[in-house]
């Protein structure tokens, strides 16, 4: 099976939010494509994110990231954040996350960011398995922290 990874236009918007659908049900959130469509159509149009779809030999939509531009301050340059990775679950172990996080990657290296980051859920072994076996590196000497507004 041959996977095409393309970049996210508003062209491609319905099959972005048909993933991201599922991505939001697997996370435990209500499935409402109307507002997933709003939110990313948002992101596209002000250049906040950049987004790539992974198609199947048919087609079809199998799999996205969405990366958000960043920086760090100690570190003086730029990071993609690559904050949300989902391959269908018909479509996982053929290779399609990690074409998925190269592209993500591959993004870092044009624009000159001097890092991808991601973080994923201490239960999702699997991700964290693929995040490894790539190149990634987890983090052991700072702690995450969020206080909702």
């Amino acid at each position: 099976m041959a996977i095409e990874i393309k970049k996210v236009s508003l062209d491609a918007l319905d099959d972005l939010v048909a993933l991201f659908d599922q991505y939001m049900v697997f996370y435990k959130k209500p499935s409402s494509p109307a507002q997933y469509k709003k939110y990313l159509a948002e992101r596209i149009k002000n250049n906040e994110a950049t987004v790539f779809i992974a198609y199947d030999d048919a087609g079809s939509p199998v799999g996205f990231s969405l990366n958000y531009h960043s920086f760090s301050s100690v570190s003086q340059g730029k990071v993609v954040v690559l904050n949300d990775l989902f391959v269908s679950p018909d479509q996982r172990k053929k290779g399609i996350g990690k074409a998925l996080i190269s592209s993500s990657l591959n993004l870092a290296k044009e624009i000159g960011a001097i890092r991808v980051a991601l973080a994923t859920a201490k239960d999702n072994l699997s991700a964290q398995s693929l995040y490894e076996k790539i190149g990634f590196i987890r983090d052991n000497d700072y702690y995450s922290y969020s206080l909702s507004t």
